[in-house]
């Protein structure tokens, strides 16, 4: 691998150095050969023949250079000061395949300076979870971190119950979030400048070109958050803890807990199960990262150049940017042009599917088996089933929708339609059922299910031999949704 441990050449103030406490007779749980090769890895025999021992904190590589960083945050609208890598460890920086930076981080490495009331480990469930998710949202095409693989080890912790401890090797552009910055305008101002030469310069070196590389620094980071908050509301993707520290400042999803892509259909669903006042809502989502970039940009207020008015302008595009990126999106999935006329029809067919409660996937992958159900036999069914769901009142609307929808597609190309509407609305989406299949399995030594799931999950868009009817099941319409907490 082409390593290049930048961060730990800054402020020594901004991290601590430290090796990772080792795990108890770590095991293979599993490995990512396509992020592997994406690094390198997959060419040093060393880091091969010894990943189960690097993930499992029982050896460290030459080349590595572990420290946990030091960053603080707003937490469901509070300050809560000081936080930082309270289990996880920067172990490394290389440059892949593409020449671009990427962060190979240890989640679940033992105690850190910044571990607060924490015992520094993360468990299996929560490490599935995660793995399974970021390989997800990579395949979808969404900015993500991914993993290079996890470990389950004979390490017992205790969160409600008695768990067994896992070590997940993150892996993503940056792992530098918006409470980076906090922490530095609370505890080191000094090096506001020097960081955010560092971020500019290591992130973002086109800004650098700009007559004021700073604030087109900040105005791309907003962009990039749009863009990124835009995808998850089209797929359907909850992040559930829309924390400072948990959004990062190249538009990359980071920081997998309480979760959830939406199954019924349903805008103000929370999944979170300790977001009492719904903070962070699916609906809110977008505004949520607008609150986020706004606590973040006045800190830079401290550098020349950098004023209020400026600072508001570099914020002015976010909700063009998510707009723009959301209506696009969302009339990809239809299959129709970015026209007014097709936004009235896609916002219709959205209040057909919440007034239902009708499965977000798959009524709009369902769309195909209107569209040309003789090619789509899938899809055919899931329409099927979906109809079957309507009583006589949501009958006649999806009739009236249905024939102006294949009216607005007739004077296109039906096979722009078609691949346009095949490549934007998945098949298959990390279910919560699914998820949880996976990890009572592996709770029991059994990773079978994982590696089916894993496979499936690789070409989300495609319909694939290995699925089984329960991959594409909703719960029932008014089912209680599965509890999901912030413990990992």
């Amino acid at each position: 691998m082409r390593y290049q441990n930048t961060y730990v050449k800054l402020d020594t103030r901004l991290y601590h150095e430290q090796p990772p406490t080792p795990l108890d007779n770590p095991r293979a749980g599993h490995f990512n050969t396509q992020v592997a090769e994406q690094l390198g890895w997959l060419d040093d025999d060393e880091l091969m023949a010894r990943w189960v021992e690097i993930l499992g904190g029982q050896y460290v590589p030459a080349q590595f250079q572990p420290l946990s960083m030091a960053y603080a945050g707003h937490q469901f609208g509070q300050w809560a000061g000081q936080l930082g890598d309270g289990r996880g460890l920067l172990m490394a920086q290389v440059l892949d395949n593409n020449g671009q930076l990427q962060d190979l981080h240890l989640k679940g490495a033992g105690l850190t300076p910044y571990s607060r009331m924490g015992d520094g480990r993360a468990v299996l469930r929560s490490t599935i979870r995660e793995y399974l998710c970021g390989h997800a949202l990579t395949q979808l095409g969404i900015p993500s971190s991914n993993a290079l693989g996890f470990v389950v080890s004979d390490t017992k912790v205790r969160r409600e119950r008695m768990e067994a401890e896992a070590a997940l090797m993150r892996v993503d552009d940056s792992h530098i979030r918006f409470g980076h910055v906090e922490w530095i305008a609370s505890f080191a101002p000094d090096l506001l400048g020097e960081f955010t030469d560092y971020m500019i310069d290591t992130y973002y070196p086109e800004c650098r070109d700009s007559e004021t590389p700073v604030l087109a620094f900040l105005q791309a980071v907003v962009e990039r958050t749009a863009r990124m908050i835009a995808d998850w509301q089209l797929i359907g993707f909850a992040h559930g803890v829309m924390n400072t520290d948990n959004l990062s400042i190249t538009g990359s999803t980071l920081d997998f807990g309480p979760f959830g892509f939406m199954e019924r259909f349903n805008p103000a669903w929370i999944n979170n199960h300790s977001d009492h006042t719904g903070r962070y809502a699916y609906q809110n989502q977008p505004a949520i990262g607008h609150w986020n970039l706004n606590i973040w940009l006045p800190h830079f207020m401290r550098l020349e150049g950098v004023t209020r008015d400026t600072l508001a302008d570099c914020l002015a595009p976010y909700e063009a940017t998510f707009m723009q990126h959301y209506q696009q999106g969302l009339c990809r999935k239809l299959g129709l042009p970015h026209a007014k006329e097709s936004l009235t029809l896609a916002f219709e067919w959205l209040t057909l599917l919440e007034d239902n409660l009708l499965d977000y996937s798959n009524s709009f992958r369902a769309l195909l088996g209107l569209v040309a159900p003789n090619e789509h036999p899938h899809e055919q069914q899931l329409l099927t089933i979906m109809t079957a769901e309507f009583n006589n009142e949501a009958q006649q609307v999806w009739q009236d929708w249905s024939t102006r929808y294949l009216a607005a597609l007739q004077p296109l190309s039906s096979e722009a339609s078609i691949e346009e509407m095949r490549s934007n609305n998945p098949v298959y989406v990390l279910r919560n059922s699914m998820a949880q299949r996976v990890i009572t399995a592996a709770e029991q030594g059994q990773f079978d299910e994982l590696n089916r799931v894993f496979e499936l999950l690789a070409t989300p868009y495609q319909i694939q031999d290995i699925a089984t009817e329960l991959d594409t099941l909703p719960p029932a319409p008014h089912a209680p949704q599965m509890p999901i907490s912030c413990s990992s």
